[in-house]
């Protein structure tokens, strides 16, 4: 069972506020740990919401917390179909549509995705991917490209 995260206020010296978690079918927690260590390091604020998420949570949770980024992680295979489903629950929302998405780590069960798959991503709504063996640089390196305020998101 996933227990939402409690808010907590931002860090100082402006970092963004970062959900994280995995995809509704993916247990794996190791990720997710590395991932805050590594955002927390980089100065951003991060709910972890955990392992099997289910979509409607992670809503809920976007419109508890206002994120400024949404990060998916996966290490089972099933990132890209359901990552696509978890899309498609944030993107139907109005509130959610601006919210940047990024999903990463290994999103395909046949290891790395074939364009199209990623393609299939993006048209979902993800604003980022990454797959197996992307390096956490390039991971930083959007991080730092990210503008925010987000047109139309309180600043």
């Amino acid at each position: 069972m996933t227990v939402p995260a409690p808010a907590r206020p931002a860090p100082a010296g402006g970092g963004r506020t970062v959900l994280l978690g995995t995809v509704s079918s993916d247990a794996h927690t190791w990720n997710l740990v590395y991932l805050q260590l590594l955002l927390e390091e980089a100065g951003h604020r991060v709910i972890n919401l955990g392992a099997c998420v289910p979509e409607e949570l992670f809503a809920a949770e976007c419109h508890r917390h206002d994120p400024d980024l949404v990060v998916v992680s996966s290490v089972n295979g099933h990132g890209c179909t359901d990552g696509k489903r978890l899309a498609a629950v944030l993107r139907a929302d109005p509130a959610l549509a601006d919210v940047p998405i990024v999903i990463g780590g290994k999103l395909g069960v046949a290891g790395r995705l074939t364009g199209t798959q990623v393609d299939e991503l993006f048209a979902a709504g993800y604003t980022a991917v990454f797959d197996d063996g992307a390096d956490r640089d390039r991971f930083l390196e959007y991080l730092g490209r990210l503008e925010l305020p987000v047109a139309g998101r309180a600043a």
